[in-house]
């Protein structure tokens, strides 16, 4: 079960942590796909990296919820034609991340600047079925490659030295797709109105933790939580029992300890107050971790000094099962 989560009546602050660089690049990996172009790796050293007092991606701030995909296509699109630049992220050059990065950007939402960091952030998508244009598509875990899905099965990407931001064919199955724009909604709106207790166990829920179905729709509006979050945690964390007690002592259906349900003022065994409580403590981890939902995730299950620490998802065994369940039952239900 999980370990001590960060305490619900912490204040909600700015977090200057920044996702760690991959390890120095140690070969020229590339990688042929099926058209038979290939990648440079992108496995940057701090060269290529910002600082981190940058970093910030959608959800920060206004930007995040007025900027559409298709407004992402149409960006990216004006860089068509510029060359490929290791480490670029401008009019003279750009390489796959820098295009990410700079088109993002212009739109004013600051993300990561390597593929793999820029893989952290966002909500996943299931499949290239619920891709929408704007999202990321990734090559490789942790990320070589990413490239910005325009819709109807293109792509566009800067790929390799020799070549040119270009749109093209998707030539290969992504590793993953991120949802930037729109990944989550401001608290307070109505943007978001939850799943029902079909839709729930159709994404690999049981019926115990689907039966709170309008609970988690709830606490997922009033704290801006990306659709289908809690229940994925709950399943997780207790499948749906809300007298569950770990061996490391969390208790009820969120999996509360009880320091952290006391300093909130809440009954842990009490599943209406366990959900609000979880979701409060989700919505303070998405914004100090940039609302990244993977290390929101992290935070939950392991604490968030252990991701502050580890500069992203702890190298824990447990940590890293739970961030990649909880985000395929996300992506199941998208």
């Amino acid at each position: 079960m999980t370990s001590p989560v960060s305490d619900v009546s912490a204040d909600v602050s700015a977090v200057q942590a920044r996702i760690a660089a991959i390890a120095a690049q140690t070969s020229a990996l590339s990688v042929q796909s099926s058209s038979g172009s290939s990648f440079a790796n992108e496995l940057s050293d701090a060269s290529a990296t910002t600082a981190s007092s940058d970093v910030l991606v959608a959800g920060d701030g206004s930007a995040g919820g007025s900027v559409s995909g298709d407004s992402v296509v149409a960006d990216a699109k004006r860089y068509l034609g510029i060359p490929y630049v290791w480490g670029g992220e401008s009019t003279s050059g750009m390489d796959c991340s820098g295009l990410v990065q700079k088109t993002f950007g212009d739109l004013g939402i600051k993300l990561p600047r390597t593929a793999a960091e820029q893989q952290q952030v966002g909500t996943p998508v299931a499949s290239l079925a619920d891709a929408q244009p704007g999202d990321l598509l990734f090559f490789g875990k942790p990320a070589y490659h990413v490239a910005i899905y325009a819709g109807n099965n293109q792509l566009i990407e800067s790929p390799e030295p020799g070549k040119t931001v270009h749109e093209t064919a998707i030539y290969q199955t992504p590793t993953s797709i991120s949802r930037i724009v729109g990944s989550a909604v401001d608290p307070g709106t109505s943007a978001t109105t939850g799943r029902s207790a079909a839709q729930l166990e159709a994404a690999g829920m049981n019926t115990a933790v689907a039966a709170y179905a309008p609970q988690f729709a709830a606490a997922e509006q009033q704290y801006g939580l990306p659709t289908g979050m809690l229940a994925a945690v709950a399943q997780q964390e207790s499948g749906g029992n809300a007298h569950a007690v770990s061996s490391a002592g969390a208790e009820g259906l969120m999996q509360l300890m009880p320091s952290t349900a006391a300093g909130a003022g809440v009954n842990a065994f009490d599943p209406d107050q366990a959900i609000f409580a979880a979701a409060k403590i989700l919505h303070s981890d998405l914004s100090k971790f940039h609302n990244s939902v993977p290390l929101a995730l992290a935070a939950y299950n392991a604490g968030a000094g252990a991701v502050e620490q580890y500069g992203g998802i702890p190298p824990y065994s447990q940590t890293e099962n739970y961030v990649r369940d909880i985000t395929a039952m996300m992506a199941r239900g998208a």
